[in-house]
C-alpha cells in the first residue's frame, strides 16, 4: 500500500458502498482546502481558484487551456459540440459512456450520428478507425471525430497502452479527424499503465478529466484543449447552464486532489484485485472480468438471482451495482480501506454457503418446515435465503 489512508468524514462506516467511485466524500484536508478557498465570479472569469485549477490541469497534461465544468457528461458533450457540425459522424466503442450513459446527448446537443465500433473491453484500434471512416460522398455523413474512453467503464476498468493511443492519434492526424478523450478515470490508467498526463496530452485535441471519481472530489470535471477550442467551449458551457459563480470552493477540491490523491489510486487497484481473487471459483460466479484497475465485474451463474444477491449484500451493509441483467460490479475508491475489503471478501465467500440455510427454514406464516431446491436438487438460489431470513424477522 502507498501509506496510511486519510480518514474520511466517518471514522467507521455503517455501509460499505462499492456501487461506484462517484460516492466518495471529501476528506478533512480536502474540506479544509475548500473552506479556505479564495473565490470570485467564475462566469466573469474572476474566480482565482477556478483559474488556478484550469491552469494547473492544462500544464499537467501539456495542453494550452482548461475549462471547469460541473460534470464529465458536460465536458464530453461540450467537446463533441465544438468539434462537430450537425449531420457529422463520430466513432466510438460500442459500449462507450458517451453513447450509453449521457442521455442521448450526442444527438440531442449536437445532431451528430455515432458509429459504434466493436470493442475489446471498451477499447478500439487504429485499424478499426481506418476501416470506419466514411468516404467523401454526399450520401454519407462526414466522419469528423473519434472518442476514446480511458479507462473503460463497461470494460471493467480496462485501459489503453500508450502505443495504442499513439496509433489512433496518428490515423486521426493523417485523415483530418479530431480526437477526444473521455478521461473519467484517466488517472487510474496512468497509475496502472505507467505513462502520464504529459505523454497523452499532445495526442488529443481535447480531454475531459473527471475529478469526482477516484480523485475524491464532490463535483467537477475539467475540459482541456487549445485556447481557441476552450474559448468556443466556454460559450457552450454557458448555453448548457454550466456557468457557476463562486465555484472556487469546488475548484479547490480539484486542486487538492490533483496534488495529493493520484498515487493513492494504487491502493484502490490492489483492493480491487483482492476482491477479484475472493470471487474466483465461487459457485455464483460464471465469469469474472480481468481486474486491471479499480473495477470488478462478474456475471452471476445460472440458478442464482443477481437482484437477490444485491439485496443479500445490502442487508449486510454492502452496496453493489448492476451493470446489466445478471452482471454485477464492485468499485474500490477513497472511502474503502483494507478493513472494509477484509469484511467484503469474507462476505463474498459467505454468500456461496448461505444457500444451505434454506434447506430447512421456518416460514413465519406457517408451522411447516419446507425444503427448497433447484433443478440439481441443491438449495442454490440465494433468494430462498433472503426470503427465509425475512420470514424469521
Amino acid at each position: 500500500m502507498t501509506g496510511a489512508q486519510e480518514p474520511t468524514q466517518s471514522a467507521r462506516r455503517a455501509v460499505i458502498d462499492l456501487r461506484s467511485d462517484t460516492v466518495t466524500k471529501p476528506t478533512a484536508k480536502m474540506l479544509q482546502a475548500m473552506m479556505s478557498a479564495e473565490v470570485g465570479d467564475d462566469v466573469w472569469g474572476d474566480d482565482p481558484t477556478v483559474n488556478a485549477l484550469q491552469d494547473f490541469a492544462a500544464r499537467l497534461f501539456g495542453m494550452e487551456a482548461g475549462l471547469f465544468c460541473p460534470s464529465g457528461t458536460m465536458t464530453n458533450q461540450i467537446a463533441i459540440k465544438v468539434h462537430t457540425q450537425p449531420g457529422d459522424e463520430l466513432l466510438c466503442a460500442d459500449n462507450a459512456h458517451i453513447y450509453l450513459y449521457e442521455g442521448g446527448g450526442i444527438a440531442f446537443n449536437s445532431g451528430v450520428q455515432p458509429k459504434l465500433l466493436p470493442s475489446n473491453r471498451g477499447r478500439i484500434t487504429a485499424d478499426q478507425v481506418v476501416q470506419a471512416i466514411n468516404m467523401e460522398d454526399s450520401h454519407f455523413p462526414t466522419t469528423r471525430l473519434v472518442c476514446l474512453e480511458n479507462t473503460a467503464n463497461k470494460g471493467g476498468g480496462a485501459y489503453y497502452s500508450l502505443d495504442e493511443i499513439k496509433a489512433i492519434a496518428e490515423v486521426c492526424r493523417a485523415r483530418g479527424l479530431r480526437l477526444h478523450l473521455d478521461g473519467a478515470r484517466v488517472f487510474n490508467a496512468f497509475v496502472a499503465a505507467g505513462y502520464g498526463p504529459s505523454d497523452i496530452g499532445p495526442l488529443f485535441d481535447s480531454i475531459s478529466v473527471c475529478l469526482s471519481k477516484g480523485l475524491g472530489c464532490p463535483v467537477g470535471s475539467v475540459l482541456l484543449g487549445p485556447k481557441d477550442f476552450i474559448r468556443r467551449a466556454h460559450r457552450i458551457r454557458k448555453v448548457l447552464g454550466g456557468g457557476m459563480r463562486q465555484a472556487g470552493f469546488l475548484a479547490a477540491a480539484g486542486l487538492y486532489a490533483l496534488r495529493n490523491n493520484i498515487e493513492r489510486l494504487r491502493d484502490d487497484h490492489a483492493r480491487a484485485r483482492r476482491l477479484g481473487a475472493a470471487l474466483e471459483g465461487l459457485p455464483y460466479v460464471s465469469f469474472l472480468a480481468p481486474v486491471d484497475t479499480n473495477i470488478v465485474i462478474f456475471s452471476v451463474a445460472p440458478g442464482w438471482d443477481a437482484k437477490v444477491l444485491v439485496e443479500w449484500f445490502k442487508a449486510r451493509g454492502v452496496l453493489l451495482s448492476t451493470m446489466a441483467p445478471g452482471v454485477l460490479r464492485l468499485v474500490t475508491h477513497l472511502d474503502v480501506d483494507d478493513q472494509d475489503v477484509d469484511g467484503v471478501c469474507e462476505m463474498l465467500r459467505e454468500a456461496a454457503t448461505a444457500a444451505a440455510m434454506c434447506q430447512e427454514v421456518e416460514v413465519a406464516a406457517t408451522t411447516t418446515t419446507t425444503t427448497t431446491t433447484n433443478g440439481n436438487g441443491d438449495c442454490a438460489r440465494l433468494g430462498d435465503v433472503v426470503e427465509a431470513e425475512a420470514a424469521e424477522e
